[in-house]
């Protein structure tokens, strides 16, 4: 495997590995997870030169920062490694807090005992990242991330979120990162269009765009990641499977596709790829992540593990080499855009 490159955040000093570990299926995604299964794949992802972790209040509701700042306390790598935090939701007890609705209806096993509920004014920011800081452990983060403010997520009360943010969540953002509480500020959302909209009216850094740019989705082709590199705006691109069907494969029972029952013809494009593919002796997860990986706007893609011979898996996926002839068969075939960027010299940069 090739060394992971190290990569910098908009006009930060923020550097991140190419390939970061998210946490999600670590905080009780479907499955329980125990701290020291946690903690193990922590070490095997950092051993194999991960460098950027990313958690965020809503995961596990509070376990991924618990066990994410503990993990780094006893393995020693704080000062070693980037960590990305989101705001945006606050945390309170359940036993005195309604349960939201939410559009993804996430069912975590064995989370902490509290609910997560919206606010995205300068008190709720400023209290979000207050808590994390708590959670963690840490008095610095390296990056802070406005969780879920978009369309997408809260439909029709996106616009009332929006105007939270608007009114006083930027006046918050603005003063961590001039105080130097953290070193670079951003979105993680599962839109582009929030993106560039809050890119026009507020210096973000970063964005972590979850399932938008994939080998599937190429939507940010059309101008929304060219106008996020001309605003020097970091792409963290995040759920590069769609869920899980680039992973998994068109054989498999349990694959989905954003969360949901594969439609068919995206089943039908993806045994198209896995055609071209199996041609030339690469597996499916690598061509899913090198095709984003060589986008010029993407600092670096963030994948989930819930065991050590899932990370390993995934640094390979970003590591290993693939024929040019691979990407002219995919684009011969109509499976990528024409002006897709792919990795150059048969393995990604």
């Amino acid at each position: 495997m090739f060394p992971l490159e190290r990569r910098t955040l908009g006009s930060t000093k923020v550097s991140v590995t190419s390939a970061g570990l998210g946490t999600v299926p670590l905080s009780g995604f479907n499955v329980g997870v125990s701290y020291s299964e946690f903690e193990a794949v922590i070490k095997a992802a950092f051993d194999l030169g991960v460098r950027y972790f990313d958690c965020a209040p809503m995961y596990g509701l509070g376990k991924s920062e618990h066990f994410l700042g503990r993990a780094l306390r006893d393995l020693g790598i704080r000062d070693q490694i980037v960590v990305s935090t989101k705001c945006g939701r606050v945390l309170k007890p359940a036993s005195r807090t309604p349960k939201l609705d939410t559009v993804y209806g996430i069912e975590w096993v064995d989370p902490f005992p509290f609910r997560d509920t919206y606010d995205y004014t300068y008190n709720g920011v400023m209290r979000s990242f207050e808590d994390s800081q708590h959670r963690l452990g840490l008095d610095y983060i390296d990056i802070l991330l406005v969780h879920d403010v978009g369309r997408a997520w809260h439909g029709d009360q996106a616009e009332f979120y929006w105007n939270q943010l608007r009114e006083s969540g930027y006046r918050a953002l603005d003063e961590l990162k001039s105080s130097g509480a953290i070193g670079a500020v951003g979105l993680g959302v599962n839109e582009t269009d929030s993106v560039v909209g809050v890119a026009r009216e507020f210096p973000i850094d970063c964005a972590l765009i979850a399932g938008r740019y994939t080998l599937l989705n190429h939507a940010p082709l059309d101008g929304h990641f060219d106008e996020l590199r001309s605003r020097n705006v970091s792409v963290i691109a995040g759920g590069i499977y769609n869920s899980g069907i680039l992973a998994a494969g068109s054989k498999a029972a349990a694959s989905t596709y954003d969360y949901q029952r594969v439609p068919s013809v995206i089943l039908e494009r993806v045994r198209s790829i896995e055609k071209v593919c199996e041609r030339h002796g690469v597996d499916l997860p690598t061509v899913a992540t090198q095709f984003v990986q060589a986008h010029p706007a993407v600092a670096t893609v963030v994948q989930g593990a819930k065991s050590t011979s899932e990370v390993t898996q995934n640094v390979h996926a970003v590591s290993a080499r693939i024929p040019a002839a691979l990407w002219q068969d995919l684009r011969v075939f109509n499976l990528i855009p024409s002006n897709a960027p792919v990795p150059e010299g048969g393995r990604s940069l």
